[in-house]
């Protein structure tokens, strides 16, 4: 017998993952997205879509699954699973459970144009430098622990 989704259980999930410390959540608290889309925006002039074609992910969203990947060391495949799968995975990007995930083949592209407009790195670098300016630094962590991030510099 299954049992029917109650209205807040989604909340009470994510107040939960709140409550136990999502790296995710406090990387958010740390570092406003919005800064990099103004540069995110102008690297990736987009095509005029008045004649239709799927809708474009947001490029800051887009980003935030960039960090994503480049913090847990994922590959594109394993980056769209992810966030299919795990809801601070999810929540991060601001996506919800029927929201439209970005795939391998969107995350690769993504990269591929910021890479080719040579934007990757110096976003990274920005990101980085946001981090350092405040206190914090971003450091893989190992498998079986996941990122130990935000944390202060001093640690």
């Amino acid at each position: 017998m299954s049992v029917q989704p109650g209205f807040f259980d989604l909340y009470e999930r994510y107040r939960a993952l709140s409550k136990s410390g999502d790296p995710l959540e406090r990387l958010s608290a740390v570092v406003d997205f919005e800064m990099f889309r103004p540069e995110l925006d102008a690297t990736l002039s987009r095509a005029d879509r008045a004649q239709g074609g799927r809708p474009l992910m947001d490029v800051v969203m887009m980003f935030k699954v960039l960090a994503i990947q480049a913090l847990y060391g994922l590959a594109d495949i394993r980056t769209g699973f992810q966030i299919r799968d795990r809801l601070s995975f999810m929540r991060f990007p601001g996506l919800d459970l029927h929201g439209r995930v970005p795939d391998a083949r969107t995350i690769w592209l993504f990269c591929e144009r910021l890479t080719g407009a040579g934007a990757v790195d110096r976003l990274f670098a920005r990101f980085d430098a946001h981090l350092k300016g405040a206190g914090c630094r971003a450091t893989g962590g190992r498998r079986s622990r996941g990122p130990s991030w935000p944390r202060p510099a001093s640690a």
